[in-house]
């Protein structure tokens, strides 16, 4: 399933993912830093959901309460949620 998430407190104004059998995919992330995001949208290729949550959730960025990768974790909890 197609999911967007729109982020809070990050460079990043949104993220696409799909979610396949509980494993995420095709991770992609409007603005922000190009190179980092690209790089941690392949490193989550094919992670199981409840695994990138656990790895990304509570990472920040400078001196915000919030980064994109921590973002990404936030969309996955709250899609799960579901």
């Amino acid at each position: 399933m197609n999911y967007t998430y729109k982020t809070h407190g990050t460079c990043s104004t949104a993220i696409h993912f799909d979610i396949e059998d509980g494993k995420l995919e095709n991770v992609h992330f409007d603005n922000g830093c190009d190179g980092n995001l690209q790089g941690i949208g392949r490193l989550v290729e094919g992670m199981d959901v409840s695994e990138c949550i656990k790895k990304l959730e509570g990472i920040r960025c400078d001196y915000k309460s919030t980064s994109c990768p921590d973002q990404l974790a936030r969309a996955l909890k709250s899609v799960s949620q579901n």
